[in-house]
Formats: C-alpha cells, structure tokens, sequence
C-alpha cells in the first residue's frame, strides 16, 4: 500500500495524506542509482556538492542536501522527499540544459573575459523568468532569430570548460548583465529595435539591454 493510500485509510484528511507522501523519502544515506545522481548533479550547479558525481548517497551528499533545505526553507532531514526533489528541479536544470546553454555561450562569447560569458548566460536565465518569453531553455536557445550563434552554426561547436564554468556561475546566482534580456554587438548590429533598448552596460564587444 502507498503512504497515500495507507495514510486515508487512517483517517487522514486527502490534504494530510498528500503531506504525508510529500515527506516521503525518495532517496536517502545509503542509496544508490540514477536519481541520486541527478541529485548529486543539481546540487553540485549550486556548489553544494564538491565531489565528483557517482550515485551513491553517501555522507558528503546527505550533508549536501541537509544545506539545500536549509537554505530553501525546507525541513531539514538530508533525505530527498518529493518536495525537495521539486524544489531543486525547479531551482537546477538538466545535463541537456547545461550542455545546450554552455554551446551558447561558446558560440555567442569565446574570447571574451569570463565576466562576459557569464553575462550572457544570465540572460538566458533572465528570459526564462520573463513573460515575454519562453519557459524552457530549448525554446528561448531556439527562439527565431534571438541568438546570433543559432543562426550562423556556431552554437553547433564543443564549448570549452570556461563556457560550462559561466553557466554554473551564473545559476549560482552572478549576473554581470545587472537582469538584461537582450544584447548585441555594436559594432555590428544594424537593428533599430535593437539599439532602442534601454541600455544597461557594457562588457568586452557587447552591451546588455532591458
């Protein structure tokens, strides 16, 4: 029987019984597998995990996740239960997500300072908080025309360690771009939209825009 099923049974209102589930561990100390690795892979986005991902639940992971829920408001137990899997996928993205937005990164930004990369990273993140447009990395990436590097294959290319490393920055929380949506390079930009966006700053060839 489920902890849902067994917690109406004991006459528990549905709302309680769907706390109950929710508190349920889904992995703990001890586990192993590939849950646990994703685990161990969002957190290490966050810095909260330091050591190499091998799915296995130990101690290192369980301290992990006990700092998760603290800083999230979460009880703290150092097991996954459904609500802190939820809330760390929410906060955290897919091995897809992080390669599809490292390739951005290298396309729209190799050669420029680290500051510069990690800024255009951020504003991927940026949209995805906007209404204005899509809710998925793959959709604001592939957005018509919305990336230079889409457009003229560049973005098709291996990133280098520094494009992975911007993306992990700027999840952590550092936006060089101060919320930009937009940027471009003015040396070479010819849209009159585009240079009527209200300009933010710029770093190395591109200015950030709102």
């Amino acid at each position: 029987m489920t902890a849902l099923g067994f917690a109406i049974m004991l006459g528990m209102t549905l709302g309680d019984a769907h706390q109950a589930e929710a508190s349920e561990a889904i992995v703990q100390q001890g586990d192993r597998g590939g849950v646990v690795w994703d685990v161990q892979h969002r957190l290490q986005q966050l810095g909260l995990y330091q050591l190499s991902m091998d799915g296995v639940y130990g101690s290192q992971t369980r301290q992990a996740v006990a700092q998760f829920q603290r800083q999230y408001g979460l009880p703290v137990t150092g097991s996954v239960d459904l609500k802190t899997l939820r809330t760390l996928r929410a906060n955290t993205f897919t091995v897809d997500e992080i390669e599809m937005m490292a390739k951005l990164v290298y396309g729209e930004a190799r050669g420029e300072s680290f500051e510069g990369q990690v800024a255009v990273a951020a504003v991927v993140l940026n949209r995805l908080k906007s209404p204005k447009f899509p809710n998925t990395v793959k959709e604001v990436i592939f957005e018509p025309r919305a990336f230079t590097a889409v457009a003229d294959g560049q973005y098709y290319q291996r990133p280098n360690r520094d494009a992975y490393r911007a993306v992990y920055h700027a999840i952590r929380g550092w936006d060089p771009s101060e919320g930009a949506l937009y940027y471009f390079n003015p040396d070479v930009a010819t849209s009159g939209w585009i240079w009527s966006r209200p300009q933010i700053k710029r770093i190395d060839n591109h200015i950030f825009a709102r």
